[in-house]
């Protein structure tokens, strides 16, 4: 584990060797979702199709509330061997696992219980109601072991290791193509084929995962006498966690009300922004794999007290996102119709999906920035201003820019977009504010230390 320590050498290299599986794993996560709908939409009917949309759409929240709150067990993990007291980070990972098997368990007795409700609120088609409530409870039975999945990811990115959740991710996409094909396609169980392969896929992930943490040399030691709650480091995991988990729900409601705005709209317009989104959420990789591997990267270096090494990691990742951010940016505005030409073969919908993603375009330019400040925030744990700030930029900007524009830009589907890039402006005003503060803050206890 020694190459997994930020706290010293050359800060590009090792963010670089760090970030690029972390995107890599993303990028085989988000292929991970959309190989059901290509295998269902290929060998099933369109009801078929339907539930696999819609209740991915329910699993995904929840899955994603998880990730989001792991990054409490991620940042306390990272910040303890930065401090040099693995002892303390494996208490932390005990606590963490039976905090997030409780979880897991709450989520599973939600799915089961409350599917039909969920696909109720969700509006699934009469034809599909059935099959939607079917795909729900099979992955919500197995919620136990999408939990396991992604909170390894998140212990392994806290010791500094983002290979071992690449390799996690790796396996469970070439099981879930399996069993895909062989669930979907030749039992012919349709959605629920689907979520079985999902369920099975990442069971088969995580047992591997376990093997390998058995071979691998870890910093510390981890028995069962760690498994249990202990009151400090389950808070200091809920403190950090939490805010993150609430910031990415209600951001999410926000995208959801901006999707509703434009259904109002037309169908055309409705499909072109759900094409646009999927193109989107490839596009975002990048500097989403930054936000993730700032926080690991900065976490361990604050808790070593290293926090000009930390400044100089944002500014380090703010530089070389940058460069990804302009060549996003000219490849979306300029050519963002064949991009959206790869999910759809409408001309409407690709003009209207184009039309959409050049003010995303715009948002490539900004989040470089943003994201990396975010991931630098959680590092420090900070992360009750990042709910505060991601809050502001849904409700006070993005949600009413949409409305606005809805009714005053003649439909255009850029105009409306633009409420995008217009919140994460705002964002990134309130993260600088705060960086100007915390640089202040550690230049004068500098001075103190010089004295």
């Amino acid at each position: 584990m020694k190459n997994n320590n930020f706290t010293e050498g050359a800060i590009l290299p090792k963010l670089l060797r760090f970030m690029l599986p972390v995107l890599f794993a993303m990028f085989l996560q988000s292929l991970y979702g959309a190989v059901d709908l290509l295998v269902v939409g290929r060998f099933g009917t369109d009801a078929d199709v339907s539930a696999v949309s819609t209740g991915s759409q329910i699993v995904q929240t929840l899955t994603n509330l998880i990730v989001s709150f792991s990054m409490g067990i991620t940042v306390a993990v990272g910040q303890k061997i930065g401090q040099g007291r693995p002892k303390e980070a494996s208490k932390i990972i005990g606590t963490g696992l039976i905090i997030f098997a409780l979880t897991g368990v709450l989520f599973t007795l939600i799915s089961i219980i409350g599917a039909g409700g969920l696909a109720f609120v969700m509006q699934a088609p009469k034809e599909a109601f059935d099959l939607t409530k079917s795909y729900i409870r099979i992955c919500g039975g197995g919620f136990l072991i999408i939990t396991a999945y992604n909170l390894l990811g998140s212990i392994f990115r806290g010791l500094g290791d983002s290979k071992t959740p690449l390799i996690a991710v790796g396996i469970a996409c070439v099981f879930n193509i399996i069993g895909d094909l062989f669930f979907v396609s030749v039992m012919h169980l349709g959605a629920s084929g689907a979520a079985i392969a999902t369920v099975i896929a990442q069971l088969i992930s995580v047992v591997i995962s376990f093997f390998i943490i058995k071979m691998k040399e870890l910093p510390f030691e981890l028995n069962r006498t760690y498994l249990k709650i202990e009151n400090h480091y389950a808070m200091n995991i809920i403190r950090i966690g939490s805010p993150i988990a609430l910031q990415d729900f209600l951001v999410g409601i926000s995208f959801l009300v901006m999707l509703a705005i434009v259904n109002n709209i037309g169908v055309t317009e409705s499909a072109g922004v759900g094409v646009a989104q999927k193109v989107c959420g490839f596009i975002m990789l990048v500097p989403a794999a930054f936000m993730q591997s700032m926080s690991a990267f900065v976490a361990q270096n604050y808790g070593a007290g290293h926090n000009d090494r930390a400044v100089k990691t944002l500014r380090t990742g703010i530089a070389v996102s940058v460069f990804f951010g302009v060549v996003m940016f000219f490849v979306t505005f300029f050519r963002g119709d064949l991009l959206a030409g790869i999910f759809s073969n409408k001309p409407g919908t690709v003009a209207a999906a184009y039309d959409y993603l050049k003010a995303y375009a715009i948002d490539c330019l900004l989040t470089c920035f943003l994201f990396c400040f975010i991931g630098f925030y959680n590092g420090i744990a900070k992360t009750g201003f990042v709910m505060i700030q991601g809050i502001a930029g849904a409700f006070l900007v993005r949600i009413p820019v949409a409305f606005v524009m809805q009714h005053f830009g003649g439909g255009s589907l850029f105009l409306i977009g633009l409420a995008t890039p217009c919140s994460t402006v705002l964002q990134i005003i309130m993260c600088f504010a705060v960086y100007v503060q915390f640089k202040r803050s550690i230049d004068r206890k500098a001075e103190k230390t010089s004295l």
